[in-house]
């Protein structure tokens, strides 16, 4: 039976719509795109295990960590086999993790939470999140922006699914927790069923997108399609750049930092997002009843971080990748600017700020496998695409680690006020400024680093190893 999964399996016949990859990309990624509704049950963590904000923060730092460098080490291995084995094997990690956890939370051992959802949960991340990616480029070789952004959308709208799921699933679990109330801790049995449940409920989900991948058989093009058009276009290169190569080049480091600090500005509101909003307007006079009904901010979040990885990812195949990430970085600059000074003055604008913020955050990822294929070809960009990721565990770690240490700083939960996020917010302006300098002096990578025409052409990318 698991040499279904096998890359020969997985070929599409003659005339296989490119438009049923999508759906099956989406299965993966609105599974694993549960990593951003950590802040729906983080209260009830912190008082289960009677810790800290920053020690229970450091699950969700730790399958990041683990999404980077599993998408960077298993990067080749998944252009080797195939998405289909990757997507399986993603889809057994993933539904570990939750699995382990759930008797870390049973047991009262934090360290097992560590290593289920932070440990095997993270490598389920990184390989489920590369393994239909580099696929889609091969099936949209003319959109490659549109492409990943229909997969990469699903990430982002994960916590959409997973947000209020999670909220329903505790409050029937637990008579006494409050789904519309983000400051509600739900007690240790209910926390270990809902890891139960949507373990369980993951795998038989990403079944589907496992069953139903195809890749493009060799030599297949879109229909009037001409490749040569491309090479019209500034920064996107026909040539082919291998990852060995890759990461000799100045341009994939600078994208490293983009990438860093666009995902390091994110992170850190998606990771504390359902409490966030709940403390911004809690001295301020606003009614119990309007911070109560703005609870379902992390939903709305996802709204904007799964539109933003469609939209702006769409718009970077008219504008171009380099331009579009100017608009992420130095826009995003005014926005944090605005959130850490006005923020707190009416929820719709708070929301809004937040939203957009979210929305760049979303268009970065999608954005730069695209950005990748311009600069290093389809050669290896899977395995290129998995290296840069490591950029995602590194901020992984630091928009939590900045965020939770001020707030850490400041007080207890339930107690903050919009003042003690200004340091953070305002930290933040200054680290997507250092991405915008970065992403001002990416260059085409320099012939010398190109492969052999020969090299380039006679070796399936699907096979590149």
């Amino acid at each position: 039976m698991l040499s279904a999964l096998d890359h020969k399996h997985t070929v599409a016949p003659e005339g296989y719509s490119r438009w049923l990859i999508p759906p099956a990309a989406l299965a993966v990624h609105l599974c694993i795109g549960q990593a951003y509704a950590t802040s729906v049950y983080k209260n009830s963590f912190i008082a289960h295990f009677d810790s800290s904000q920053t020690s229970i923060g450091i699950i969700f730092s730790i399958a990041i960590v683990m999404l980077g460098l599993s998408a960077a080490v298993c990067g080749t291995w998944v252009e080797r086999n195939g998405p289909r084995k990757a997507m399986f094997v993603s889809a057994c990690f993933w539904a570990a993790g939750f699995l382990v956890s759930a008797l870390g939370i049973g047991t009262g051992q934090l360290w097992l939470v560590y290593l289920g959802y932070g440990v095997l949960g993270g490598i389920g991340l990184g390989i489920g999140y590369i393994s239909p990616v580099s696929t889609l480029i091969k099936w949209f070789p003319d959109r490659p922006g549109l492409a990943t952004g229909l997969a990469i959308m699903g990430f982002g709208g994960g916590a959409l699914i997973a947000s209020p799921a999670s909220r329903q699933l505790l409050s029937y679990y637990d008579s006494g927790y409050n789904p519309n109330v983000s400051t509600s801790v739900a007690d240790g049995h209910a926390l270990v069923l809902l890891f139960l449940t949507l373990g369980i409920g993951y795998f038989l989900i990403m079944m589907f997108g496992v069953a139903n991948i195809r890749v493009p058989a060799p030599g297949w093009r879109p229909a009037g399609w001409d490749p040569s058009a491309v090479a019209a276009k500034p920064m996107v290169t026909t040539a082919s750049v291998s990852a060995a190569n890759a990461i000799r080049s100045r341009s994939f480091w600078l994208l490293w930092i983009v990438l860093f600090c666009n995902v390091t500005a994110g992170i850190g509101i998606l990771e504390q997002a359902s409490p966030m909003i709940q403390d911004f307007f809690r001295s301020n006079g606003t009614s119990a009843v309007a911070v109560a009904a703005a609870g379902g901010f992390v939903g709305v979040l996802s709204l904007f971080n799964m539109a933003g990885r469609f939209a702006w990812s769409s718009t970077s195949d008219v504008i171009g990748r380099k331009p579009i990430y100017m608009v992420y970085l130095g826009v995003g600059m005014i926005l944090y600017l605005l959130l850490a000074t006005i923020g707190d003055s009416a929820i719709p604008l708070f929301v809004l700020l937040a939203g957009v913020i979210l929305s760049f955050y979303g268009g970065g990822f999608a954005t730069v496998p695209a950005y990748l294929r311009d600069l290093f070809g389809t050669y290896q960009v899977g395995a290129i695409h998995g290296r840069l990721l490591t950029a995602w565990s590194a901020a992984g770690v630091a928009g939590p680690l900045i965020v939770n240490g001020f707030l850490d700083a400041q007080g207890k939960p339930g107690t903050l006020t919009s003042s003690a996020y200004q340091p953070a917010l305002l930290t933040m302006v200054g680290v997507l400024a250092v991405g915008f300098i970065a992403n001002l002096l990416i260059r085409p990578v320099p012939p010398a680093l190109h492969e052999p025409a020969a090299t380039g052409a006679a070796v399936p990318e699907e096979a590149a190893a």
